[in-house]
């Protein structure tokens, strides 16, 4: 994802694409000496090869933040790139977000397509993605690497609400890497945008803004604030407590007037797995 880039529609690929369908994975985690069959390289790669072999491809994959395992060496995102490289030779559009254990720089110096030379936000990697159904605003939250409180600032703020303004066409989906601090486990705000407040002034006065998806807690659940809906995507790479929570993906099927957001995990027989929620957008 080019900093500066607005994404439309992909142009027409040899496979069958489902426009409604989208990916989203988050905390992929994967270091640079991970061992290919340890498991949260696997986890990754086996999501990918779910993408990759279904019958119609999903329209967009996004991946929302902490791509890298702890402080975003180079090596790290050398290792991803590989391990993501099947949808890309697919013709799958992914969409990539930062987190706080990701390093811009790195990033950029191994992605180096994703570097956009007229950035509209200074150091910040954000992006508008056009699909049938709605427009995707992917946000950075990283504040600094290793910092486990998520921040935009003024000028992304500013951007955003410009952005929102002139893509008013379609339900908006706010994507970032960090849960706000508002409307979820009062457990995790700490951890969480620090800007949340004045963020939310940005959503709630735009009707179009229907819902703002995270990740960074490694878990799974929903929330709403605002009419806004606050979705918690569960990690690919790993979690805290395996009792409570474990590793997938989601899929997304969206329409203009709602979304239907279905779990996929790694264990076949979590109770997470094929669970659909149906969420209908404000008015």
């Amino acid at each position: 994802m080019g900093a500066a880039a607005i994404f439309t529609q992909r142009e027409a690929f040899a496979a069958e694409v489902d426009e409604s369908l989208i990916a989203i994975l988050n905390d992929t985690h994967i270091g640079g000496k991970h061992p290919e069959n340890s498991p949260i390289p696997t986890h990754l790669r086996e999501t990918v090869a779910y993408l990759v072999g279904l019958p119609k491809q999903p329209a967009v994959v996004i991946i929302n933040g902490d791509l890298a395992l702890s402080n975003g060496q180079a090596a790290d995102y050398t290792h991803f790139a590989k391990l993501i490289a099947p949808l890309r030779e697919a013709g799958i559009p992914v969409h990539l977000s930062m987190g706080n254990h990701d390093d811009r720089d790195a990033f950029y110096k191994v992605l180096s397509a994703e570097k956009s030379a007229n950035a509209p936000v200074a150091s910040k990697h954000v992006g508008v993605v056009q699909t049938a159904s709605a427009n995707l605003f992917l946000l950075d939250t990283l504040k600094a690497t290793m910092v486990v409180q998520g921040l935009l600032g003024q000028e992304q703020r500013d951007w955003l609400s410009k952005m929102l303004d002139s893509h008013a066409d379609k339900p908006a989906l706010i994507f970032a890497h960090h849960n706000p601090r508002l409307g979820g486990e009062e457990k995790h705000f700490p951890g969480g945008l620090e800007d949340s407040e004045p963020l939310w002034e940005v959503l709630a006065s735009r009707p179009h803004v229907k819902a703002y998806v995270h990740g960074h807690i490694h878990h799974r659940n929903y929330f709403h604030h605002r009419d806004i809906h606050i979705l918690n995507t569960p990690a690919t790479s790993y979690v805290a407590n395996p009792k409570d929570s474990t590793t997938g993906w989601t899929m997304a099927r969206l329409s203009p007037t709602g979304g239907s957001f279905t779990t996929h995990t790694h264990l076949p027989e979590h109770d997470w797995n094929g669970v659909k929620v149906d969420l209908k957008w404000r008015v």
